[in-house]
Parts: structure tokens; C-alpha cells; sequence
């Protein structure tokens, strides 16, 4: 394998790795954090198996490509043409 077949790989895992975290902090904790911008009166912080697997892959893998866009720029691996 090639280098930037490496760096390329080691993109793609770090960035979905960090699209698996974003999506469960955004649904443990950022769904608590709604009631100060809307008036709810309980906390709505899902467990991922309350909001269900295939809905956190479904928010998950698209943050996951959010990461990978960026760090494809920062590394400079290529994956998105220019």
C-alpha cells in the first residue's frame, strides 16, 4: 500500500469515528441542552437505544462525511476532487 492510500484510510476511519461521537453527544447531550432555546419542560436526552440504531447511523455516517471533507483538506489525501 501506498502512503496516501494510508492517509486516505486513516481519514476515512478518524472521520467516521468522529461523526459516531458528534452524533452521540449530540443526542445524549445536545438534545438536553434544547430546553434554553425552546420552552420544554423536561430534558429530551435519548439513549442511542431510545432513538433507535439505524437513526443514529442515519445522523452519525453524514457527520462522519462532514469530518471527512474537512480533514481530506487538512491532510491533503484527495479523496473529494478538486
Amino acid at each position: 500500500m501506498s502512503g496516501l492510500t494510508l492517509k486516505r484510510l486513516l481519514v476515512i476511519i478518524i472521520s467516521q469515528v468522529l461523526g459516531v461521537l458528534a452524533g452521540w453527544f449530540i443526542i445524549t447531550v445536545g438534545f438536553n441542552n434544547l430546553r434554553f432555546i425552546t420552552p420544554i419542560e423536561t430534558p429530551q436526552g435519548r439513549s442511542i437505544g431510545e432513538y433507535g440504531i439505524q437513526y443514529f447511523l442515519w445522523t452519525a455516517v453524514p457527520l462522519g462525511f462532514i469530518f471527512m471533507i474537512w480533514l481530506d483538506k487538512f491532510y491533503d489525501t484527495h479523496i473529494l476532487p478538486d
